[in-house]
């Protein structure tokens, strides 16, 4: 099972495509901007928790970005979709270009029915 972390009552699991807003500050200006990509890895070892999340730049050129959870500089992380993993880490995603290094099924969220 990919491993998953809690996130102000939210839960991130590995293959989740997320937003993550992240505060900067540029001089005395502040300003909020978003990296959004691909959870790849999440190294849960108490308060030193981080996740790794991979995009795919301009030119196919991957980015990938480490944040500690704890980092106060995080103002919000949003989940634009689960994705269906079976690994705990996505490190082959690296060599994938393009379309390809995106193509993670979404999640089956609905409940099945059970006849009684």
């Amino acid at each position: 099972m990919a491993q998953y972390l809690e996130y102000k009552d939210q839960s991130i699991s590995v293959g989740d495509t997320v937003k993550v807003h992240q505060e900067i500050s540029e001089g005395d200006k502040k300003r909020i901007q978003i990296f959004e990509g691909i959870v790849i890895a999440i190294k849960n070892s108490g308060t030193g928790k981080s996740f790794t999340v991979r995009k795919i730049g301009a030119n196919s050129i991957g980015v990938e970005k480490i944040f500690p959870t704890l980092l106060p500089s995080i103002k919000k992380i949003e989940v634009k979709r689960q994705g269906a993993v079976r690994r705990s880490k996505l490190y082959y995603l690296r060599d994938k270009v393009g379309k390809a290094a995106s193509r993670i099924k979404e999640k089956n969220t609905f409940n099945k029915k059970v006849k009684a």
